[in-house]
């Protein structure tokens, strides 16, 4: 969008979390009305589905502007996932009372009630059906963080297409700029090589998979004609095309993109060979991998510019961010069809294919 233009044009916001905070409860309506100042009345839904919670927030909004219901939505995706809430909840039929207690972030990741797994485990059980090794891995890996170097090059060029620096407050007399990814870590082949599996016999290590992270995302969503007028290139129009949804076999989350790409690509029209750009949540290196595999991909073509694997996972804006990256990307390419799918805890996936030009 142009650099300034008024939020009161949202008619109502979608707004994504994942881990508690203080006062989630008015989390939705307490940041609607900070966006706008108090200067208008804007409603708004709080949505969590987990790591494809910004695709359902973007899917949301679409449909409801494909209805009439408004004209203007804003998806708008938070998350802090360092320094999460720990929650004491009530057990009065356990011994004595004792209370039961959960970490929001870790605690989560080590264990789905529905599968009983931790989330490396599912992507583990991915591997070994495809049989997997920890070479192709690694490889992956490696693949990534090259794509990921040329995001930073020309002093960020790419990443300041679409990225701006927050400043943050971190003491009282002190704030800061963010302006770029923090917690990335170095990768090398033989760096890569000397890690040990995170799982006895497993082919993932610690740098084969995501880290937690704290990050925002917003996206606008509205008409062609609205859109138009708040671009700073009206030449380019953006279309979200279909959606696509899914529930992989319990405990095996990693396979989840894949039904749900192939929903939105049928829904759209189109096959893999029409796509410009794919980008994907990648939590582990099996996800794409798999993907790469089971619809015929490349998988050193998928994720230019990285993805989540290599810059982290702040849960409910990481799709928002990965799709912005998908877009400039095809925009660079001269436009197109692009796809973007991802996994989310509870086996389940979720996928979005855009048109530009």
């Amino acid at each position: 969008t142009k650099n300034n233009f008024d939020p009161t044009i949202f008619d109502y916001m979608y707004f994504g979390i994942t881990i508690a905070q203080h006062h989630l409860f008015y989390s939705h309506t307490w940041a609607a009305a900070l966006l706008v100042n108090g200067a208008k009345d804007l409603p708004a839904l709080m949505v969590n589905q987990a790591c494809t919670t910004s695709t359902t927030c973007i899917n949301l909004a679409a449909s409801d502007i494909e209805l009439g219901t408004y004209q203007t939505g804003f998806a708008l995706m938070t998350d802090r996932c360092s320094n999460g809430p720990h929650t004491v909840w009530p057990q009065p039929f356990g011994p004595g009372g004792e209370v039961e207690s959960e970490n929001w972030m870790m605690d989560n990741f080590n264990s789905d009630p529905w599968a009983g797994q931790k989330m490396i485990q599912t992507a583990e059980n991915v591997a070994k059906e495809l049989g997997t090794t920890r070479e192709e891995c690694d490889a992956v890996t490696l693949r990534r963080y090259e794509q990921y170097q040329d995001a930073l090059a020309n002093d960020r060029a790419f990443q300041k297409r679409y990225m701006f620096s927050p400043e943050v407050k971190i003491s009282k007399k002190k704030t800061m700029l963010v302006e770029e990814d923090e917690g990335v870590t170095p990768t090398s082949a033989e760096g890569l090589a000397r890690l040990r599996p995170v799982e006895p016999g497993g082919v993932h290590t610690f740098g084969a998979q995501t880290f937690p992270a704290d990050g925002n995302c917003g996206v606008i969503v509205t008409t062609r004609d609205k859109a138009k007028e708040l671009s700073a290139d009206p030449n380019v129009d953006i279309q979200i095309v279909s959606y696509g949804f899914s529930r992989a076999k319990k405990g095996y989350m990693a396979q989840a993109p894949v039904p749900a790409a192939e929903m939105a690509l049928e829904k759209a029209g189109i096959k893999v060979g029409d796509l410009k750009a794919v980008k994907t949540h990648q939590p582990f290196a099996i996800n794409d991998i798999y993907m790469a595999a089971k619809m015929g991909m490349d998988v050193n073509w998928m994720n230019n510019y990285g993805n989540s694997m290599i810059y982290g996972h702040p849960q409910a804006p990481t799709a928002g961010r990965i799709i912005v990256e998908l877009l400039e990307e095809t925009v660079m390419l001269g436009g197109g069809y692009c796809l973007w799918a991802g996994c989310a805890a509870g086996d389940t996936g979720a996928a979005l294919v855009f048109k530009i030009g």
